[in-house]
């Protein structure tokens, strides 16, 4: 996420009310997550397993719970608690905004697109050219829909990261501000939900097309001219490349990569990154055919044992 203006490091350190390392009018373009962090950018770790990584990202400010030698270029933000503090210049930067009509004023729509009956657009959305939107879908702030899209009933785009901190007293949600947006000649079925990004964006490419009971992870991105059937369900931070077939009822883990062209059979689940161009199956994926042959060598066992025990 950009800020509106250019910040000054002072400005934000007074904003969540933590020391600072660097010069007062250091400046801070935006916050984002690791995954999507660019020179100017604000990103927070709270882990000793990731300061490292979080130090030596593209990001120039970084929001840390200890004391530690700032890299050349760099400036830090030294809080107690870092999730909180990147939560409040959530809330600060881009604070929700009540709605006040069924269709915001703020939203823009193209020419020739249709919108049915009870459905809601927020503040800020974006919808393209000859889209056809139907009842009761939920397109929530900030969302970009391009041209010729189809969204079918009781769909949401726009819902909050699944992404929570455990602490003593229960679970603290990280706030997302990031956006959806679908791309040109997407079609979404009926009852799926497509997560915002914490930060950035979940995108959906061109020419997707996904069936009826989908869920999408925050911050994901799904190539274009991809395939994905009945309930599917892939986590947060997933790049899924173009030309993608998913069917039913296929699992898929966080931040893996699926390669393109790509085809995952029925009921399989996907928990590390996978090449393209092949076919799998079963959980753990595997590539198809070897996975079958696994099974037919399964099915010969009561006739191995027979022969051994003669």
């Amino acid at each position: 996420m950009k800020f509106p203006n250019v910040q000054a490091l002072k400005s934000i350190a007074a904003i969540i009310g933590s020391e600072y390392v660097g010069d007062d009018n250091f400046p801070v373009h935006g916050m984002n997550e690791i995954h999507v962090v660019e020179p100017g950018d604000i990103v927070f770790v709270d882990h000793p397993k990731y300061y490292d990584k979080a130090l030596q990202s593209a990001a120039t400010i970084v929001l840390i719970n200890k004391k530690v030698d700032c890299p050349e270029g760099k400036a830090l933000l030294i809080s107690d608690d870092p999730f909180r503090d990147f939560n409040k210049l959530s809330m600060h930067f881009r604070p929700f905004q009540p709605a006040t009509a069924t269709i915001s004023s703020s939203a823009t729509v193209g020419e020739g697109t249709v919108i049915q009956p009870n459905t809601f657009v927020g503040n800020n959305v974006s919808i393209g050219k000859n889209c056809l939107i139907h009842s009761n879908v939920a397109i929530y702030d900030n969302t970009v829909i391009g041209d010729n899209v189809i969204i079918h009933a009781g769909t949401v785009l726009g819902g909050d990261a699944f992404y929570y901190k455990k602490r003593p007293e229960g679970f603290d949600q990280l706030i997302s501000c990031g956006r959806v947006v679908i791309e040109d000649n997407v079609g979404i079925g009926a009852l799926c939900t497509i997560d915002k990004g914490v930060t950035g964006d979940t995108t959906i490419g061109a020419g997707t097309k996904i069936d009826n009971q989908v869920h999408i992870g925050h911050d994901t991105i799904i190539g274009k001219k991809c395939l994905i059937a009945s309930q599917t369900g892939i986590a947060g931070c997933v790049v899924v490349e173009d030309e993608v077939t998913m069917w039913g009822q296929v699992g898929v883990t966080s931040a893996i990569t699926i390669g393109a062209k790509a085809v995952i059979q029925a009921q399989t689940g996907v928990g590390k990154s996978l090449e393209g161009g092949k076919v799998y199956f079963g959980s753990p994926a595997e590539e198809s055919r070897e996975k079958l042959k696994q099974m037919a060598y399964v099915k010969r066992i009561p006739e191995i044992l027979e022969k051994l025990n003669k």
